[in-house]
């Protein structure tokens, strides 16, 4: 396997252990951010200072940026999440900037906007495919346990959720920890994998990519999560030599599913034997119904 494609291989996994965070959040918890470019950037700079300037092992680096992150979105979330709708998502905005403004500046620590270079390349394809496994792994059960179920409740009526006993402030809340916790891990990862970043690297651009991606691939949809980060992030690699269109084409594809799909690639279903099953099923009443037409 030759360099390019590890290396996409590589973005790919490192972008859906992101996606899978943000889906967390918005899809199954049914909070839309504009924020979470943010905790990447928290995850990216504690693993990037933690190698670079104390020389700890990259997996325990890695780890402490999802950790560090993680107590990051707890902390904000206490008090934000009483907001509801757009006003969470307009605040999330605002603290997602704020993060990167203070990154940007505190350049005894983070060296500003110049950037942090010297970041041993840590992130072998080997490695962001066993954390995207293992996280997989873990979000695939929390969904599915009795929290998944709390936070698909508050997704789904949060008035209704409260009435019926559920903390729905102490779910959102937790719900949006393990989400930065996911990110931080994600931009621990770009790091190692880049060997430099900067604050320009998580702007508001960024957490915009990372909730497209959930949009396009189904609100409430691990597997079409992954559908459509794969999707995008193949688009954005295809395009890369007319870059200057690059943006725009990935535009035109979002649109176009939104416009054919609204609900997105999945919806809220997953990719079972099941649902492939029943594609097949449907296509063969199809072509059965036609056939009788005729």
């Amino acid at each position: 396997m030759d360099g390019y494609t590890t290396g996409i291989i590589t973005l790919l996994a490192i972008n859906c252990i992101a996606a899978l965070g943000v889906s967390l959040f918005t899809g199954f918890t049914g909070v839309f951010t504009l924020g979470h470019a943010g905790y990447m950037a928290i995850g990216a700079y504690t693993a990037a200072i933690l190698t670079v300037q104390y020389e700890v092992h990259f997996i325990g680096a890695i780890i402490a940026g999802g950790i560090v992150a993680m107590i990051f979105a707890y902390l904000i979330g206490i008090p934000t999440l009483k907001l509801v709708g757009d006003y969470y998502t307009i605040a999330s905005l605002g603290l997602g900037e704020a993060i990167r403004l203070v990154i940007e500046n505190w350049e005894s620590v983070t060296r500003g906007a110049r950037g942090y270079p010297g970041i041993e390349n840590y992130s072998s394809m080997s490695v962001a495919v066993g954390f995207l496994l293992v996280m997989g792994a873990g979000m695939f059960f929390l969904v599915n346990s009795n929290y998944g179920r709390a936070f698909k409740a508050c997704r789904d009526d949060y008035v209704a959720a409260s009435l019926l006993g559920f903390n729905t402030a102490r779910f959102r809340v937790f719900s949006l920890a393990i989400s930065g916790f996911y990110c931080g891990v994600s931009g621990a990862l770009l790091g190692g994998f880049m060997s430099f970043i900067q604050p320009v690297m998580f702007d508001m651009a960024k957490s915009t990519e990372l909730v497209s991606i959930v949009v396009f691939g189904g609100l409430g949809s691990m597997s079409g999560c992954l559908i459509g980060t794969t999707i995008l992030t193949l688009v954005t690699e295809l395009f890369r030599p007319i870059s200057q269109y690059r943006m725009l084409v990935y535009g035109l594809v979002l649109v176009l599913v939104m416009v054919l799909r609204p609900e997105g690639i999945m919806g809220t279903s997953e990719l079972t034997k099941d649902y492939i099953k029943n594609i097949f099923t449907r296509r063969k009443k199809i072509t059965a119904a036609d056939g009788g037409a005729r």
